[in-house]
């Protein structure tokens, strides 16, 4: 799914989603061009618009992913994000630049996040499992999603701030990315889980402009249990996402070991339950119609919630009460932080 705050002028690359039946692996990924980093133009189209260098970075890192992926898949290219990032740097150095007399520690040349999932089936004691490897450099997002256990991130922003409700509150600037003037990190790490699982990336349009970490998971399941079909799902979250993002909005899902889209949606069913009692029932009255959160069709009343003049205050504490108790298991395969693995 992917969508253009403003036709034609987004700077998040199409996702990227292959899978390589010969040895049972794949990709799914994301990219969104750093506009305030990269927002100088850069080249011109054949129709006489100019790009800036977001919107190249975006897509060159999508071309060089794609590369890599089928480098790795049918030629035995190491999956690791060392590989990764010496095909970025690669596509990058010949990618179109626009040299600038103003600098700044904000301003990259081709700026880009990147967060993907390289994934395996393999059998570990005669069962199938999935071997996911996230791979990110910035601030979008990589997860599994399974019933009982919910939504759950494998990427750790690379921001000085990484408390998912208080990156929603500040939006603090990205320390990574993928750029072509700079030296850059690809980050990863590698987990094992049974099938069947369900695997996201997206980009911070959905996910940074909701009023709790609980929100985005919230918008997954309940278009999947309104939609008939895959194509119906995609089509309610694009509607839902550009009722309530700033920004350009990008997601890659890959569902393994379901026997269908009926099959993935009954196994949901109980945990848009849960998350609908613990999560958006309990919502002040008065929060932003717009927001996922706020779907009275889901939620049905709100709960009476006192003076509406006094909401931001209750909404804060709406906010930390939810995060409190949706956090432990958001946050089971979170990856410690730079300073915490040295």
């Amino acid at each position: 799914m992917w969508t253009e705050r403003v036709a034609g002028r987004g700077e998040d690359a199409e996702p990227f989603v292959a899978h390589h039946m010969d040895s049972d692996q794949g990709l799914l990924a994301v990219f969104d061009g750093s506009g305030g980093a990269g927002a100088a133009p850069v080249w011109q189209a054949s129709d006489g618009e100019s790009r800036t260098g977001a919107w190249v970075g975006a897509r060159v890192a999508r071309l060089a992913t794609d590369v890599w992926f089928h480098d790795v898949a049918a030629e035995g290219e190491p999956a690791t994000p060392e590989t990764l990032r010496e095909y970025l740097r690669f596509f990058l150095g010949y990618a179109p630049q626009r040299r600038s007399k103003i600098s700044g520690t904000m301003r990259r040349q081709l700026p880009t996040t990147l967060a993907a999932v390289h994934y395996r089936l393999a059998v570990a004691r005669d069962e199938p499992v999935l071997e996911v490897h996230p791979l990110w450099a910035g601030d979008s997002r990589a997860y599994v999603l399974r019933p009982h256990a919910g939504l759950q991130v494998l990427t750790r922003d690379h921001t000085r701030e990484s408390d998912a409700l208080e990156l929603l509150r500040t939006d603090p600037p990205m320390t990574n990315l993928v750029c072509a003037d700079r030296e850059f990190e690809v980050d990863s790490q590698r987990l094992t889980y049974p099938l069947p699982c369900v695997m996201v990336t997206a980009t911070d349009g959905f996910f940074g402009y909701v009023h709790t970490p609980a929100d985005f998971e919230a918008l997954l399941l309940r278009t999947m249990h309104r939609a008939g079909t895959v194509g119906e799902w995609a089509d309610l979250i694009r509607r839902e996402v550009q009722s309530y993002t700033a920004d350009d909005a990008s997601l890659a899902v890959v569902a393994l070991g379901y026997r269908g889209f009926y099959d993935l949606r009954a196994e949901f069913a109980g945990r848009l339950e849960q998350l609908t009692d613990r999560y958006v029932r309990t919502r002040p009255r008065g929060l932003d119609r717009h927001s996922p959160a706020a779907d009275e069709a889901a939620a049905g009343p709100a709960a009476p919630q006192g003076d509406p003049a006094d909401l931001p205050a209750r909404v804060r504490a709406w906010q930390d009460d939810t995060w409190h108790a949706y956090r432990a298991g958001y946050e089971t395969h979170l990856p410690p932080a730079l300073e915490e693995r040295a």
